[in-house]
């Protein structure tokens, strides 16, 4: 029997120190533990701190975009080079795994992906996973790397997916951790901040829409800290953190990969009617959308949102934008297949 798949997601704010510098202290100490859930898991680490290894060698650095995608061409071998030599250490090779997304929304780019992932873990080595900043523009980039970590763990039918926070998970409106969450809802969303780290780019608010979407799909997701010997060991056995429920999900490969694609510029709201016909297996016709957000083209995955602004699954659309928002009156007009719709 196949070992589970563990997704380990690393944000700025807990891998680098006050300087926004790697923390190799933390770098040994994660080296030692990943080395003992080697022996339960295939293990995928997700990893930010490219920018912060880099940006020391430009001058008058000011953190525009330009300036973030060279100091990560300059500072991703540098962090690997402390992934590897500490997990050497443990007899792990490591392997960089610079991604676009492309390589998530594109079927056969996402299968080779997935067999070179299968093929590091045959040979016991650990991918190291984190954007390709270097080529990445802002249309295509990822939100930040709670998606990134998010559609590796879907798309690689992740048992757990670990996001590591600096605060030691999910807190209530007093800041005390909330040790188990079954579901999403309301009164969960009315806990966030929409705060940022002065660091990383994503806040509590995107973690928690990405948990969203990975636990609808049958992933547990902990939030949890880094603090302590074994803090991945402790989160796993519930003794640190806050785990999410998943929930249960018989999808098959290709439409987890649909889901694995929905975090698009694009968007389509659709009416009740809609929303009624989907929920019974139903294709999207263009009669029943309500408006169109963003520009995509036929054949890409777009979000679908229910009339309250909800996000209620996603479907790969047969027109691109204009022509769905020009046939929104034409009654016999598909703009999504039922085999290409996935509810969450």
């Amino acid at each position: 029997m196949q070992k589970p798949v563990l997704v380990i997601k690393l944000g700025s704010a807990v891998i680098t120190d006050s300087t926004g510098k790697p923390d190799e202290v933390f770098i040994k100490k994660l080296a030692a533990e990943v080395a003992e859930l080697c022996g339960a898991y295939r293990i995928v680490i997700v990893s930010s701190g490219a920018v912060g290894s880099g940006k020391s060698f430009f001058k008058n650095y000011k953190g525009s975009l330009l300036e973030r995608k060279a100091a990560a061409a300059v500072g991703n071998p540098m962090l690997i080079q402390l992934y590897q030599r500490h997990l050497s250490f443990h007899g792990i090779t490591v392997a960089q795994a610079l991604c676009e997304r492309h390589h998530f929304s594109n079927r056969s780019q996402f299968l080779q992906l997935k067999d070179t992932f299968y093929e590091f873990w045959h040979n016991d080595i650990v991918p190291i996973v984190n954007e390709n900043d270097l080529v990445s523009n802002v249309e295509l980039k990822f939100s930040d790397n709670d998606e990134l970590s998010t559609l590796v763990a879907i798309g690689f039918d992740a048992d757990t997916l670990i996001i590591c926070t600096s605060v030691g998970g999910f807190m209530d409106h007093e800041r005390k951790i909330i040790p188990a969450i079954d579901r999403i809802d309301q009164t969960i969303m009315g806990f966030v901040s929409n705060e940022k780290s002065s660091l990383g780019l994503g806040g509590m608010l995107s973690k928690l829409t990405f948990t969203k979407l990975a636990t609808s799909l049958g992933i547990r997701v902990i939030m949890t800290g880094v603090s302590g010997l074994r803090p991945f060991a402790d989160a796993l056995e519930g003794k640190a953190g806050t785990t999410f429920k998943p929930r249960k999900s018989n999808l098959k490969a290709r439409r987890k990969w649909l889901a694995s694609g929905s975090i698009t510029l694009g968007g389509i709201q659709v009416d009740k009617g809609a929303e009624k016909a989907l929920n019974n297996r139903k294709s999207l016709l263009a009669v029943g959308i309500a408006a169109v957000t963003g520009m995509f083209s036929a054949g890409e995955v777009v979000q679908l949102i229910n009339e309250e602004q909800q996000i209620i699954g996603v479907a790969k659309v047969k027109l691109n934008s204009p022509e769905i928002a020009e046939r929104l009156s034409k009654k016999n007009t598909i703009a999504a297949h039922s085999d290409d719709i996935v509810l969450f």
